[in-house]
């Protein structure tokens, strides 16, 4: 294993790199803790893709929650409910990843959590040769089907100190997440991020 010190833009090139040696409509997921910011190089992916004419959606990972009675069946606090719970993994996969690799149809949304309740999104259809960008956390080693994983990652300390105090029960879901889903070993890019300003690429 080689870290590879490179640069924000570096680091959006070679992903895009990869993405268009993949012909065809293709699903990109972005994970890494939200405190890591999983949505900045999600989104960053977006313009350079289009220039190089691949059409691109974007879909986050938080809008397909559970209802806030599941996902905080056993308190507010829970790590285990915010490992298993949190994500509804089965919709996404049913409502975007799956359709999304047949004919381009995806559901940009399902619920909001702010509000608990169903965003009421209509169907989208995207077009040939689209690339369809997911953020999220905790997405690795659920079955959803990509054709390119992107991972974020800090060491332990980095984690406990961004995620600060009021959000350190969190930190045992991180650890089982890496423990059980590996995704330093699974993902096809490994990024390090202690420093988001002079990210890593781990490698392997």
């Amino acid at each position: 294993m080689r870290v590879r010190p490179t640069t924000p833009d570096a680091l959006v090139a070679h992903v895009v790199e990869r993405v268009l040696e993949l012909p065809g409509r293709r699903r990109v997921l972005v994970d890494g803790a939200g405190v890591l910011g999983p949505a900045v190089p999600a989104d960053a992916l977006v313009e350079p893709l289009r220039a190089a004419g691949r059409p691109v959606v974007r879909v986050h990972a938080d809008d397909f929650l559970r209802p806030a009675s599941l996902r905080y069946e056993h308190g507010r606090e829970d790590p285990v409910a915010y490992l298993e719970d949190r994500l509804d993994a089965r919709a996404l996969q049913r409502e975007v990843l799956g359709p999304f690799a047949v004919d381009g149809a995806y559901l940009p949304s399902l619920w909001d959590a702010r509000r608990d309740r169903a965003t009421r999104a209509a169907p989208v259809r995207a077009p040939q040769g689209a690339v369809l960008v997911l953020d999220g956390e905790l997405l690795l080693g659920r079955w959803l089907d990509a054709d390119l994983t992107v991972h974020l990652t800090v060491r332990p300390d980095t984690l406990a100190r961004r995620l600060g105090p009021e959000r350190a029960w969190q930190l045992p879901a991180f650890a089982r997440y890496e423990d059980e889903a590996t995704p330093q070993d699974v993902a096809d890019v490994v990024v390090r991020v202690d420093d988001p300003r002079h990210p890593a690429l781990v490698e392997r």
